[in-house]
């Protein structure tokens, strides 16, 4: 059982966001089956162990199971990490790089992880989604918000044309734009909630790597109206758990916006289906999937490094390999081309 370290630039100022406090959540509960720390690589924070420090007094292979996950980040710190244990713990997909042979990849979404299925289909490949945190539900709190917008990755159209609208027919919407000390309360309070990200991720070039926001909401018992970008069609099933966002016109956004903040419990996600998506995305179940997912990454290093299960050293196995893309195009053509011969 190898102790893991979970990569990140930092944890304070520029650095927090969605992705750190994933990787924060994460690390808390898998402290839970085995020993974990949050290793930096940025910034130095006096708490924290610092990953030049640890790489300079630990000679090859180490003992622990290194977790990288910043996107942009990622192949410098494969390069850093070459030959020891490693997994990357893939969120938004798109940034463009191949993975090394034999990196496992523990993807948050089916979406991610079927980018991974087709640039890396050699390599170990697990779903772990992200888990809802035990805080958002419902409280029972009165709903004196129609419509709830978070400004942050919400696009032109829901800011510019669709929140305008709204108010001038009348009703009460308000836009989130900075921190909120407490978020489930704020959702509580909301009829409505507006998730818009599709602009915004394909203005970046990534993908929306799970979507956390409208699953909270819902968790909450709002009705929420979403695009379906990315890793939020893995679950957003539209017209059964939320509603599309921008759907064909202006008008028809009014209307059913509108008729959803009047009526809020006959737009609601369709309560069996809900309590499922919940109880998959529950921290229960994520740490039974870690579990499953981190036996399987040691016993697939172990091959590669040579480790037998006491730890010794033997011969290790050579990882699989992918094909290149140009290679299979040339394969595909040069099969048409003798069968075109042939005739």
């Amino acid at each position: 059982m190898r102790p893991l370290r979970f990569l990140v630039p930092g944890t304070t100022g520029r650095f927090r966001c969605g992705g750190l406090q994933v990787e924060l959540q994460t690390a808390r509960l898998t402290a839970q089956l085995r020993p974990t720390e949050v290793v930096t690589y940025r910034q130095r924070e006096p708490e924290r162990p610092y990953l030049s420090d640890l790489l300079r007094h630990e000679p090859l292979p180490g003992t622990a199971l290194w977790v990288v996950s910043w996107g942009f980040d990622v192949p410098k710190l494969l390069g850093q990490l070459k030959g020891r244990a490693v997994a990357y713990h893939a969120h938004s997909s798109g940034y463009g790089f191949d993975l090394p042979p034999g990196v496992p990849v523990l993807a948050v979404s089916g979406n991610t992880l079927g980018y991974w299925g087709d640039r890396a289909p050699r390599n170990p490949l697990l779903l772990v989604p992200n888990a809802l945190e035990p805080h958002w539900v419902d409280r029972g709190l009165e709903r004196d918000i129609d419509v709830l917008v978070q400004a942050r990755k919400t696009s032109a159209y829901v800011l510019e044309a669709l929140v305008p609208a709204l108010r001038r027919r009348g009703l009460r919407v308000e836009v989130q734009r900075g921190w909120v000390d407490d978020l489930v309360e704020l959702f509580n309070r909301s009829r409505v909630v507006l998730y818009d990200s599709a602009d915004y991720w394909r203005g970046r070039g990534v993908s929306e790597g799970f979507g956390l926001p409208p699953l909270e909401a819902m968790a909450c018992r709002c009705v929420v109206f979403s695009s379906l970008n990315h890793a939020l069609a893995d679950f957003l099933d539209p017209g059964i758990l939320g509603h599309q966002i921008g759907c064909g016109t202006l008008g028809a956004d009014l209307e059913r916006i509108s008729a959803a903040a009047a009526d809020p419990q006959a737009w609601r996600a369709e309560p069996q289906r809900l309590a499922a998506l919940l109880e998959t995305c529950g921290e229960t179940e994520l740490l039974r999937r870690w579990a499953e997912a981190l036996e399987l990454i040691d016993q697939h290093w172990d091959r590669l490094l040579g480790q037998n299960p006491g730890g010794t050293a033997g011969s290790g196995e050579p990882p699989l390999r992918s094909l290149p893309t140009w290679r299979l195009s040339w394969r595909q053509r040069l099969g048409r081309l003798q069968g075109w011969l042939s005739r």
